[in-house]
Order: structure tokens, then C-alpha cells, then sequence
């Protein structure tokens, strides 16, 4: 037995021993790690732990620093990174309003997260794989209010500050508060003075009106240059397909605390094709301004979330 599927159940064993996200570095390394675990399958064969400080070997670099017993594994051409490299920086943008809190869940746990723990974990995850990477990172995080930001550094320490960050968010309750993506995009746009990776983890639920303002803002990060991600995090069972029992329902906005009474499967049918005329419009404007879309079920695993991250990484590294 491997000493690499060993170390995989220890972890496995470590981090169903906690109850809540309170280390959110150890959901993330057990993310990471099955992802890794993977990858054989992916187009990214050849990444590991081992890889994560590594880079690709460029024809006419010296050959001083080629690691030939990675070359025989893998029968690919690395050398090592140093720790004064720091190739890529990346930014993370969260949506902290109420609607990122459903579904309601009493404990954070890693099968069972809403939106806002899922973005966290996401987040989380990919700030493990910059760290191995020595990758420079930055956090923002708002609601009604600018809640966190930090600059993109590279050290550890700025790492776990990120994720106590991130930790402290998911401790908060949520309150009734909605929020203008767009007015903090702007801030984040005039705070980013390097090319950087913008990832922004957000369900996207604002009033019709502040559509055009919000693709402005995102222009604004576009035309910094830099590579943005829209993450849009839904709870796809509910929020697309609309799929309640047809009991009579009370639902409530959670960030105007209006309330509805009725049956789902009245409205069932005109819900999900105009939910489905949203997501498709909203995938045409993310084409037409060069912003990556990503659809993140709450409900699936982060594979589809790390899988992104690597190919927007390719265009900057």
C-alpha cells in the first residue's frame, strides 16, 4: 500500500473528526488531494503534490534545475521553483449578501455546505493549491459593506490570515442584507494594480436594473487586464429546477424578507424556463466581455472548480 493512499485515509479520518469548518486548510488539503488523485484522467496528468513546486521546463532555460527523477516519472521536462518565484497572482472576490446563506444548514460540513460554505471551500481550495505553487493571493469579501480585503502576498502567514478570513465569515449568522456587487467591483478594479486571476464566487441575485452596472464593473476588471472567473453558486435542485413536493410553501426573500405563499408545481414550469432565459443571458454577456462562466452546484463536488482555476492559470503563467 502506498505511502501517498495512506497519508489520503489518515486525512480522510482526520477531517470527518471535526464537526463544522473550523480548519478550513484541512477541508481544503483533503479537497486538493482527491482532486490530485484524479488527475491521471485529466488533461493536467502530471500534477501532484510533487508538481506543485515545480514548472515546466521552457527550451533554452539551463538544464541546471531540470528534475530527472520527476522527468521519469512523468516523461515530461520540469525544474524546480524557487521560492522567490511567484508566477501568478490571484484574487478572490465573495459575495457575503443573505441569499448566499441558503439553504439553511445548522452544521458547515463538507457534504453538506449552502452557497456561502461552498464559496469558502471553493476559495479555500484553490488558495491550497497557490500556496504549494508559492502563488500570491489576495481576499475580498462583501455584503451591504466592504466586510474584508487583502493584498495579494505570497508568504504563509498571509495564507492562513486569508483563511481565518474566510473562517470567521462562515461564523457570522446571516443577516437580511442584499448588496451592490457592482459598486464593490469597482473598489476591487481601482485596488488591483498588477495583472492578477479574479475569481468572484456570487449567485448573482440582484434586481434587473443593476445588471448593466454590474457587467460595467466587471469590464473594469477586464480592462486592468486581468483574467476574471465568474463563479456563479447555486443550489441547482432548488434555484434552477425548482424542485420542491407540492405541499403549500411559504418562501421568503431572504434579503427583503418578502414572503409568497403556493404551491411549487404552479409555478414550476414558467420558473424554470425563466430562470434558464437568465443563466443562457447571462453566459452571452460573460462571452461577450471574455469573462470565464462557471456554474457551481453546491450539490457536486469542487472538481469542476479547480479544473477552471488551472485553465484560466495557463493564460497568465
Amino acid at each position: 500500500m502506498s505511502n501517498r493512499y495512506l497519508r489520503a485515509m489518515d486525512l480522510n479520518r482526520e477531517i470527518h473528526s471535526i464537526s463544522g469548518i473550523s480548519n478550513l486548510d484541512l477541508f481544503a488539503r483533503q479537497v486538493v488531494e482527491g482532486y490530485i488523485s484524479g488527475m491521471h484522467k485529466s488533461p493536467f496528468h502530471g500534477f501532484s503534490a510533487e508538481f506543485a513546486e515545480h514548472k515546466i521546463y521552457n527550451a533554452g532555460e539551463s538544464t541546471k534545475h531540470i528534475d530527472w527523477k520527476l522527468y521519469a516519472k512523468t516523461d515530461k521536462l520540469y525544474t524546480r521553483r524557487y521560492e522567490e518565484e511567484t508566477n501568478l497572482r490571484c484574487h478572490f472576490i465573495i459575495d457575503n449578501s443573505a441569499s448566499m446563506h441558503y439553504p439553511r444548514v445548522e452544521k458547515f460540513r463538507i457534504d453538506s455546505l449552502n452557497k456561502i460554505g461552498f464559496s469558502a471551500l471553493a476559495a479555500a481550495s484553490i488558495m491550497q493549491i497557490l500556496k504549494r505553487q508559492r502563488d500570491a493571493m489576495g481576499l475580498s469579501i462583501y455584503s451591504d459593506e466592504f466586510e474584508f480585503y487583502a493584498p495579494e502576498m505570497g508568504s504563509e502567514r498571509h495564507y492562513f490570515m486569508l483563511l481565518n478570513a474566510l473562517e470567521q465569515m462562515l461564523a457570522k449568522p446571516a443577516k437580511k442584507k442584499a448588496t451592490d456587487t457592482y459598486t464593490y467591483l469597482h473598489q476591487i478594479a481601482e485596488k488591483l494594480k498588477r495583472r492578477s486571476l479574479v475569481l468572484l464566487f456570487t449567485d448573482m441575485f440582484q434586481a434587473d436594473a443593476e445588471e448593466s452596472e454590474l457587467f460595467e464593473a466587471l469590464r473594469h476588471l477586464k480592462y486592468n487586464r486581468h483574467e476574471v472567473v465568474l463563479f456563479h453558486v447555486l443550489d441547482e435542485e432548488k434555484e434552477l429546477a425548482f424542485d420542491f413536493d407540492n405541499n403549500p410553501r411559504r418562501f421568503t426573500d431572504v434579503e427583503t424578507g418578502a414572503e409568497v405563499d403556493l404551491y411549487s408545481e404552479n409555478i414550476q414550469e414558467n420558473y424554470r424556463k425563466a430562470v434558464e432565459q437568465y443563466v443562457n443571458d447571462l453566459k452571452m454577456e460573460c462571452a461577450k466581455y471574455k469573462i470565464s462562466y462557471v456554474q457551481a452546484d453546491i450539490n457536486k463536488n469542487f472538481n469542476n472548480i479547480l479544473t477552471a482555476y488551472m485553465l484560466e492559470r495557463q493564460k497568465l503563467v
